[in-house]
């Protein structure tokens, strides 16, 4: 399971050199890792890498780490923002929420007031909601839950 979790968060890690500069997407990958780890080694789970039951597991994990990981990007780029330091470029936030953080920027766009008035930014914002929901589409269908 550990195989599966670093295979896939460094993979993405190596193909955008935007998440190469970007702390919350190395914290959040630190984070997946280590909980794999425990996981596998206190819990005793051991799943067949790339199996469904991995997946799901990486799903169960993925989820509230990256949005928790993503909230607390906009929460820091709000901050940066309010003492006119430089700030998380926008590319860093659209790909934190392309990987599923979107839950995350929508509650860091209201709680902190962020980013929620620059109409393109909310447009991109808006296109990663209908392609996560596209994606999510494939992933049930794929289950044959849907």
């Amino acid at each position: 399971m550990i195989l599966t979790f670093s295979t896939i968060l460094f993979a993405l890690f190596f193909c955008f050199k935007s998440l190469q500069k970007n702390i919350f997407f190395v914290l959040y990958a630190a984070t997946m890792i280590f909980s794999a780890y425990w996981c596998e080694n206190n819990l005793g789970w051991h799943f067949h890498p790339f199996g469904k039951a991995c997946f799901m597991l990486f799903i169960l994990f993925h989820f509230p780490f990256v949005n928790i990981f993503t909230f607390l990007a906009y929460g820091r780029d709000k901050h940066l923002a309010k003492k006119g330091e430089w700030r998380i470029p926008e590319a860093h936030l659209h790909i934190l929420e392309l990987l599923g953080g979107t839950i995350g920027a929508f509650a860091g766009q209201k709680i902190f007031h962020h980013k929620n008035k620059k109409k393109s930014y909310m447009a991109t914002f808006f296109a990663t909601v209908v392609i996560q929901l596209g994606i999510v589409f494939f992933i049930l269908r794929y289950f044959n839950i849907l």
